[in-house]
């Protein structure tokens, strides 16, 4: 079988693939009728992976995409098929770690060469058009590939076989179970402490990423042993970034890495699950300090995400560029003239709270920072700067936009509904929830035969959903319930547990596959083990199994999600530091938590507590007086007819407390 000899990604539902449909390029997407012409043809297969807001995937396109010559010679040698890892992470994961069995450094664009079956034998990241900055030129890979092709075919098959044989053995197996262990979480803790930038918080080392996966597991260490260290090292990476340039100070959010180690030039791009993430430890982070830094950025970035990231049905983009204009940054950047004609004899007050950095490694205009005692001005003059970013946010305005990844990926939205609906709690917003509830059910109404799509852009969509949509849309079922009372959330997340099971479900009952049992184009099924910005699939789907099953005090579930994170603990032992997130959803499933308040709804002030009070090991459910309570462990049910709070750990119940200053003492950490 062979496709028309054309470009084919006009019609495709990622916006990534639409910006390659002019190219002269003959790309593909990835699918079975690609991998069934290359094999028709008997070509190898030239893969690049990459994605919209991705600054040397733009670079790559111009240069050698749109370049005449270069598709010429792609389109004579070569099946080249094009792939948006947002849409499939799971074709990413598997050719990104065989680029690392090659002892090759990852990255994005990813361009790998392929045997017509799929092997790769091949690869590397950017290629310059022609050599330079010590890497050769992408028209002598593509001839020098050929050639290699034609004189030394079974040479390179045989490897190509044992390469992907061995990424199988890493991606895929079963192993014995692990212990589920308190000790596990504290020594990764503990070793993720030795790796803090005590000067300018985060990992030290440039480039410098949130890292929310290494972040949640210091915040877990301190709410199991009150290690203060490991809490601060967390507050003070949170309070350099959200005063850097990372950091989006006149529009709100925050961009995907700093290109140095101060958090002051970032690689512009703003992601969907940076925000989510960074959403949720900001609550965390204000509920421990009360820092109102926490408070203001958190508005602030809801504000951008419902400004300018909602889609029509009520889910949320994926990603906004980080160019605009053909320059990075440009939409973002400022100069000294520019704000002085946007703020004018406002200028000085506002230089009071923000500096203009221009470090020598950077090319472009100065970017708004604020030193620590600018912020610390800030948070207490916030409503006068306010005004000031206000009027910043109307000039920035008339400038070209960057361009904004439409496609809505259900595990991203996931995270972030999960966010926004706790927001919605702590800050008694329930404008936030009704965003939340909105999204969820923008992601649902996508559903066809109750199996969830991955990706939606408009009226497209793509099938099947991984494991990770599961894995997400749980827990954000579970946190609009907890959020709201509706019991319909649980009933929802069951069915999407029950699809979860049947489609990615493995043959020993050991844990799930990313690709749906159904995906006939993956040259193998990987599990999700491996974290990347976000949590891996693996650890989303402990964590959902996990907060269900407290939720609705099923054993079975809670002995299900116990089994699963043995034996992903197990796979853990030989990468521990790519699995953080694997390692702190385990912590859930050891010692969950839940919280059962019966109260007036008129007078919430225990359900209040509560709310002030996020912990990520929690599940609360708030009843009524007179309403109808569940159980707690050991089939216990609590009395309606007076308020109180029912804390339990695991299969242990406290004491009811009635007053919310012992509810308050109960849920506050115990520090050392």
């Amino acid at each position: 079988m062979t496709l028309p000899q054309k470009n084919l990604l006009a019609d495709e539902t990622s916006p990534y693939l639409r910006q390659h449909a002019q190219n002269p390029v003959y790309w593909r997407a990835w699918s079975q009728a690609a991998l069934d012409e290359a094999r028709t043809l008997d070509r190898p297969i030239l893969l690049s992976v990459g994605y919209a807001a991705c600054h040397w995937c733009h670079v790559m396109a111009h240069e050698s995409f749109e370049n005449d010559e270069i598709a010429g010679v792609m389109n004579r040698f070569f099946v080249n098929i094009k792939v948006d890892r947002e849409e499939r992470p799971d074709i990413d994961q598997i050719y990104m770690a065989s680029l690392s069995a090659m002892g090759e450094q990852g990255g994005w664009p990813l361009t790998m060469f392929l045997t017509p079956d799929g092997q790769p034998f091949w690869g590397g990241t950017y290629f310059p058009p022609h050599s330079r900055y010590g890497r050769p030129g992408f028209m002598q890979v593509l001839e020098a590939v050929d050639k290699a092709w034609r004189e030394k075919r079974d040479s390179l098959t045989q490897s190509a076989g044992g390469l992907l044989t061995h990424v199988a053995a890493r991606l895929s197996a079963t192993q014995p179970k692990g212990v589920l262990s308190r000790q596990t979480l504290q020594r990764l803790a503990d070793g993720i402490e030795g790796m803090i930038d005590w000067n300018d918080g985060g990992l030290k080392g440039a480039p410098k990423f949130p890292n929310a996966p290494f972040m949640t597991t210091l915040w877990l260490s301190w709410l199991q042993t009150g290690n203060t260290t490991h809490r601060d090292a967390v507050l003070l990476s949170l309070r350099k970034m959200l005063a850097g340039g990372i950091y989006d100070h006149v529009g709100g959010g925050l961009c995907r890495y700093s290109t140095d180690a101060e958090w002051t030039v970032p690689h512009f791009e703003k992601m969907l699950y940076d925000n989510a993430q960074l959403l949720r430890m900001a609550n965390w982070a204000y509920s421990a300090t009360g820092d109102e830094l926490f408070r203001i950025r958190i508005e602030e970035t809801i504000a951008w995400l419902s400004r300018e990231m909602r889609t029509e049905h009520g889910a949320f983009a994926s990603s906004l560029d980080a160019d605009s204009d053909g320059e990075e940054g440009l939409f973002y950047t400022w100069n000294d003239q520019e704000l002085a004609k946007a703020l004018e004899t406002d200028l000085p007050a506002f230089a009071d709270h923000y500096g203009l950095a221009a470090p020598a490694n950077w090319e472009g205009k100065p970017i708004l920072r604020q030193n620590d005692e600018q912020r610390e001005r800030e948070v207490a003059n916030h409503s006068t700067v306010a005004d000031l970013k206000a009027k910043l946010l109307a000039e920035r305005a008339r400038r070209i936009r960057p361009g904004r990844d439409d496609k809505v990926l259900a595990d991203w939205n996931g995270l972030l509904i999960t966010a926004l609906a706790e927001c919605g709690r702590s800050f008694g917003r329930d404008d936030w929830i009704d965003q939340a509830a909105k999204a969820f059910a923008g992601i649902l109404a996508a559903a066809e035969g109750g199996r969830l799509p991955h990706s939606i852009l408009g009226d497209k969509k793509l099938f099947p959903a991984l494991s990770s949509d599961y894995g997400a849309m749980i827990t954000a079922a579970v946190a609009l319930f907890e959020a709201t009372g509706d019991t319909n959330y649980i009933g929802t997340a069951k069915e999407l547990t029950e699809q979860l099971g049947r489609w990615h479900g493995d043959a020993d009952h050991a844990g799930y596959f990313l690709s749906a049992a159904d995906s006939n184009d993956v040259p193998v099924r990987i599990r999700g083990d491996v974290d990347e910005a976000i949590p891996s699939a693996t650890g989303q789907i402990i964590e959902a199994l996990a907060r269900l099953a407290t939720a609705t005090g099923d054993l079975a579930l809670h002995e299900k999600a116990l089994s699963v994170a043995e034996h992903a603990m197990g796979r853990t032992s030989q990468q521990t530091y790519g699995q953080v997130g694997t390692v702190n959803s385990c912590a859930l499933v050891l010692e969950p938590l839940k919280l059962v308040i019966v109260e007036n709804p008129d007078q919430a002030n225990l359900v209040a507590v509560a709310n002030r009070n996020p912990d990520i090991r929690r599940i609360d459910i708030v009843v009524p007086l007179g309403g109808s309570a569940p159980s707690l462990p050991g089939d216990v049910v609590p009395p309606t007819d007076k308020a109180g709070a029912y804390l339990c750990t695991a299969q242990t119940c406290l004491p009811a407390v009635t007053e919310p200053d012992e509810l308050q003492r109960l849920l506050r950490p115990k520090t050392d």
